[in-house]
């Protein structure tokens, strides 16, 4: 975004280098920030009006995305709550339909149903061919709205993944109550669970895969109670960030 000037080499964004086409490069892209501040002093109208200029562009969603967003325009910047603030940097970020939207934890602040509106304002601009990179730690906002998805620890990348893909690599956990008591042995065959706890009856797990031939085996037993819950995703993501 022209922040800061490289030491050397150069950025390519959208088949230019950026070095040679910051203005017209900037025109192309929608960005928000994760602390998103902008001119106390200046109403919401002002600050559209002054975006709007400064791009240079024709296509002007502002105030249909004011509306959308029930973002009042004739309120002074200061005055605004966090929440407010960040539906202005929203609308900021998507008023020309830009081809590259770079969006930094782009639903803080937002309740609830706002981030709903958003996901699908989201998918509307991806469905009109934008390219859409998101920064968040809200993991179900990223497995809603993201086709892909990159892990960074400690600056580096360490797994860049489908969300669908990753999605079948989470592990269920498993609880079930058999009629009667089973033997270790019998659940020792399956290479689909871990962190087998078993008493007498009683058996809890972790089921990862399809789990097909256990499914199978206990279908074959009389079952008093079972329950099969997915993980979560932020429990795939911890084991990502995991030392060990």
């Amino acid at each position: 975004m022209g922040l800061i000037k490289p030491t050397q080499g150069y950025i390519s964004l959208l088949d230019r280098k950026k070095n040679k086409n910051n203005n017209l490069v900037k025109q192309k892209i929608g960005y928000l920030q994760g602390d998103y501040s902008t001119y106390s002093g200046l109403k919401v109208k002002d600050v559209i009006k002054f975006t709007k200029n400064i791009r240079n562009t024709k296509k002007d969603k502002a105030f249909e995305l004011c509306e959308r967003f029930s973002l009042d325009t004739s309120r002074k910047i200061g005055e605004l709550s966090k929440g407010n603030k960040q539906k202005l940097g929203i609308v900021q970020a998507f008023m020309s339909e830009p081809e590259l939207l770079l969006l930094d934890e782009p639903t803080s602040g937002l309740d609830p149903l706002l981030q709903k509106e958003f996901q699908d304002l989201l998918s509307e601009t991806r469905n009109l061919g934008s390219t859409i990179i998101i920064s968040s730690h809200i993991l179900s906002e990223i497995e809603n709205t993201c086709d892909r998805v990159t892990i960074i620890r400690e600056g580096k990348i360490i797994a860049t993944e489908k969300v669908s893909e990753l999605k079948t690599k989470r592990i269920s956990n498993v609880e079930i109550i058999f009629d009667s008591d089973i033997s270790i042995d019998d659940l020792n065959q399956f290479s689909e669970i871990k962190n087998i706890h078993l008493q007498k009856n009683r058996l809890s797990c972790d089921l990862s895969g399809s789990g097909n031939n256990f499914i199978k085996f206990i279908a074959t037993k009389n079952i008093k109670e079972i329950k099969i819950e997915p993980a979560k995703i932020e429990d795939l993501f911890l084991s990502f960030y995991s030392k060990d």
